[in-house]
């Protein structure tokens, strides 16, 4: 099933600040998870293996780089057996790179936010406004973007355009 989420990323340089701000105004914390997301060779978006400890799951997903709230168009498959699944998709598309963080997961009514930790790249906030569980506009979901920008003081030279698989891409000089 395809679904819309306006997202943001950018680099975090004080993730307790963030933090405090989302246990402050009782955001739902599910937790930390350790995560390994594997991207797999796709002729268009990107496919990549969720697995952790809280999320596993495979995503297809196009999105624009750029650094601003991008509106990412998505289909998310829950997986039980994500050992068996990867093995296959290793064996049959090959693995483009392979992303490694660690990740807490808080939400806030419909928007998700994660305080990332990525080896080699740094601290990160993601802002992801979705349609699951809101029947909302792309227009609606910018606004909550925008609104946790501002809360979190994130200034514009600090938004990051890409997904960490290119910036890791870029540091191992994979095309």
């Amino acid at each position: 099933m395809p679904f819309l989420n306006v997202e943001i990323k950018a680099k975090c340089d004080d993730p307790t600040f963030i933090r405090d701000y989302l246990i402050k105004n009782e955001a739902d914390f599910k937790g930390t998870d350790e995560q390994t997301d594997t991207y797999f060779n796709v002729t268009n978006g990107r496919l990549k293996l969720r697995e952790g400890a809280i999320e596993n799951n495979l995503i297809f997903y196009e999105r624009e780089n750029k650094a601003r709230p991008k509106h990412s168009h998505f289909n998310l498959v829950k997986i039980e057996d994500a050992k068996g699944l990867k093995e296959v998709l290793i064996k049959s598309i090959g693995v483009k790179v392979t992303v490694k963080k660690t990740r807490e997961i808080f939400y806030i009514k419909n928007v998700k936010i994660h305080i990332d930790e990525v080896p080699r790249l740094g601290s990160f906030i993601e802002i992801e406004a979705g349609n699951v569980v809101a029947d909302l506009s792309e227009e609606q979901l910018s606004e909550q973007c925008n609104f946790y920008l501002n809360e979190f003081g994130i200034n514009p030279e600090d938004l990051v355009e890409e997904s960490y698989s290119d910036m890791l891409m870029k540091l191992e000089k994979i095309t």
